[in-house]
């Protein structure tokens, strides 16, 4: 029998889904306007390369990134760091040099279904002669299934995947999908680098545009209370302004009062908690009480269960200590009992 042609409207469906994917493909990546109520840490986010600031081992003259991604090429990744680290700027501007079409979606709200319809339009784009950047923050939250379900798309190219976690991808992430992904490690900010990006936000017409500024003793507080966060230092800077006067100077009592507290860099189940642990047994068994007080009390700041540090303390009185004193194991195991 000969091939029934498709009918006039369907081919024009066809024609027209390629359309718009191809329109897709020339939509900016930034707005051109953020708005104006908008936080400050999101109408500071920098536009260009250029303007991004720490990362000099990925983003560099010499950095991995800068020598891999080029107009037309950029491979499927995870950028894993800290928050306020930079990832999801650092995933925006890499697409937009690449020349993709930049997709983001959500691995906590979104589900295989949300998936199955962006590799839908990711096909519709690659057949228009576009590219798809999908870029999915806290990868490590997608279920098994969920990771699976991405593999064959980003092993065939359809889409190419950024993610972006702050926890270990060797553990978090599927083993075979973590194959088809490069991992690029972002590290906490500098001092240096969280003073240049408030300098320019406190100055920028996108900020406060030097409506209030900063004195040395608060610029110190600021960074030391950021912990290498960048979103952080922001929004601490901005509650600071918000109750400062117009040509004020914003001192280190604004700053502590804004901030609170230290922003711990801490989880329960993650890597921080392992490190911690790890660092207040060798404090003990290296005899330096001053490193064993401190990290003790970071894990406890940090709201980590005291039974698990006491624990920890009976360990290190049993294999550590041992018949040295056969009363540290009587004392640590009372003190467990204790508490």
């Amino acid at each position: 029998m000969p091939r029934r042609s498709a009918p006039p409207q369907c081919a024009a469906a066809r024609m027209g889904g390629r359309g718009k994917a191809a329109d897709r493909a020339t939509e900016p990546l930034f707005a051109s306007e953020t708005p104006a109520d908008a936080p400050l840490a999101a109408r500071m986010r920098p536009q260009t390369l250029d303007e991004f600031v720490g990362q000099p081992h990925l983003v560099g003259d010499e950095g991995a990134l800068t020598r891999v991604v080029r107009p037309g090429y950029l491979p499927s990744m995870v950028l894993w760091g800290p928050p306020g680290s930079g990832k999801t700027t650092l995933a925006r501007l890499l697409a937009e040099r690449s020349g993709g079409t930049w997709r983001q979606i959500s691995a906590v709200t979104s589900g295989v279904a949300d998936i199955r319809q962006l590799v839908a339009d990711a096909r519709q784009l690659r057949d228009a002669g576009g590219r798809t950047v999908v870029f999915i923050d806290e990868l490590h939250r997608f279920n098994k299934a969920q990771q699976d379900a991405l593999l064959p798309h980003v092993e065939e190219g359809t889409i190419t995947l950024v993610g972006a976690t702050t926890e270990n991808p060797y553990y978090e992430i599927n083993s075979p999908l973590l194959s088809r992904l490069r991992v690029y490690r972002l590290e906490p900010l500098s001092e240096e680098n969280l003073g240049e990006i408030v300098t320019r936000a406190l100055a920028d017409e996108r900020g406060l545009a030097g409506r209030v500024s900063l004195s040395d003793g608060a610029m110190s507080a600021l960074v030391d209370l950021s912990g290498g966060d960048a979103r952080q230092a922001l929004n601490i800077v901005e509650s600071a302004a918000a109750v400062t006067d117009a040509g004020g100077a914003i001192g280190p009592e604004l700053i502590a009062e804004a901030a609170q507290q230290r922003l711990l860099e801490y989880d329960r189940v993650g890597d921080q908690h392992y490190e911690a642990a790890s660092a207040f047994i060798k404090s003990m068994r290296g005899n330096d009480p001053d490193a064993a007080l401190y990290w003790c009390a970071s894990m406890i700041a940090a709201g980590e269960d005291p039974t698990f540090i006491a624990r920890r303390i009976v360990i290190a009185a049993s294999e550590d200590v041992g018949n040295a004193d056969p009363r540290a194991l009587q004392v640590a195991v009372a003190a467990m009992q204790a508490v």
